[in-house]
């Protein structure tokens, strides 16, 4: 299906030694590597075109606009969005969770209202929305989960009521690799007039994404989890949404008009866009979506569904290993503890092996919590991956199993 020998040319750390041996990036999951195209798009940009947008009657600041927003469509077409104007740049998923939080929620929820979240959400859907219920005395309630890490949905119609302002979900848990239900969390939440959010940091690197099939109120996700450069990323809103939303920021660029006694401010999506974007970092994300259309994400989600079947398998061979998150529909992450070794120890061995993997609570600790760990150590496939990796991970796992015995 993939030819990764020749996908990995695209990646020059992937091609580096590491502690003199071949390098196994199994940590997509919290960054992903960038291919080379990327790269080269925005040194091009910084060499040769570089100057600020929406301000020059120049050629130049024209020509850097129209890569700008030219950015900005692909970002529209790679998640069905219906216009480019429902597409806001900002730093990343976290930022986009606080500026609805700031702005759509500190305009609407009010004392006693419910914030409903997943038990499953990484800290960046739990921490904005715990600071709002603060400033509101509001309420946060939880959607609990299983022991597979799956949500337990028969809860979901009982736990949204008349005092419930929204409903905040991952669409791909980064610990867990669970895969949840959206479509159908979205239908239910809707038909008692509750919109959504939705957290989809980790599904668009890996599963081709439509918010209009979805039907999804908010939508957000981090350009560096999808092969892009940090820094850069993207909240997706329903229209009417975004037009009833007070600015978050002030400041250039978002203003129509400023006098002494009043400033009148841009329609969506620059009212949220003060100041000098990213506009490297947004030539660099488009070139990353050029790049992971030209694979197609059907072809990616196929390949990394397969290197989690096999990986999966070998791991569970391992006596006194683990696997945190066993759901039926999971993305390509596996979360584990290896008998009594601490989950740092096991990813310093790793790295001693070329294996690079992520250990701790991977933000999100309350999952830790309710699996009663308190840690995992998380290995993390993305499509320039390949079998020789899984095989490191395995050997450099016997290896910390041999080391701490």
């Amino acid at each position: 299906m993939f030819d990764t020998a020749k996908i990995r040319q695209d990646f020059p750390l992937l091609l580096k030694p590491y502690h003199g041996v071949r390098l196994a990036y199994l940590d997509s999951a919290v960054s992903s590597q960038m291919p080379i195209q990327a790269i080269e798009r925005m040194r091009r940009y910084m060499e040769m075109e570089h100057t600020n947008v929406h301000r020059g009657v120049s050629r130049l600041s024209q020509e850097a606009t129209d890569l700008f927003e030219a950015a900005r469509d692909k970002v529209r077409a790679f998640i069905n969005a219906p216009s480019s104007k429902q597409i806001v740049w900002v730093r990343g998923a976290t930022e986009a969770i606080n500026l609805v939080a700031q702005s759509w929620g500190r305009a609407l929820v009010a004392e006693g209202d419910e914030l409903l979240l997943s038990g499953m959400e990484h800290h960046s859907n739990i921490v904005p929305w715990q600071l709002l219920a603060e400033e509101k005395n509001a309420k946060i309630r939880v959607i609990p989960m299983n022991d597979d890490g799956e949500l337990i949905l028969d809860e979901l119609d009982s736990l949204i009521n008349s005092r419930t302002k929204i409903v905040c979900v991952t669409h791909v848990s980064n610990v867990l690799g669970t895969i949840n239900p959206i479509k159908g969390i979205i239908a239910t939440a809707h038909s008692k007039g509750v919109p959504v959010l939705v957290d989809g940091a980790q599904s668009v690197p890996h599963l081709k994404v439509d918010v209009q099939d979805l039907d999804a109120d908010f939508f957000v996700f981090s350009g560096h989890k999808m092969y892009g450069p940090t820094g850069i990323g993207a909240l997706y809103a329903k229209q009417g949404i975004l037009e009833k939303m007070p600015p978050w920021h002030g400041g250039g660029s978002m203003i129509l008009s400023v006098t002494w006694e009043k400033t009148l401010f841009m329609p969506p999506p620059a009212k949220f866009e003060a100041g000098s974007p990213n506009i490297a970092g947004a030539i660099g994300l488009g070139a990353s979506i050029d790049y992971l259309n030209g694979l197609g994400m059907d072809n990616i989600a196929a390949w990394e569904h397969s290197l989690l079947t096999a990986a999966t398998e070998k791991l569970k061979a391992i006596n006194g290993l683990r696997i945190i998150g066993n759901a039926k529909h999971k993305a390509s992450v596996i979360s584990f503890v290896l008998n009594d070794i601490h989950p740092h120890d096991v990813g310093s061995i790793l790295d001693m092996e070329g294996v690079v993997v992520r250990a701790g609570h991977h933000c999100a600790q309350p999952v830790m919590q309710r699996f009663s760990v308190p840690a995992t150590t998380r290995a993390s496939f993305a499509f320039y991956n390949e079998g020789e990796d899984i095989d490191a991970l395995v050997s450099g796992i016997i290896k910390a199993k041999e080391i701490f015995s």
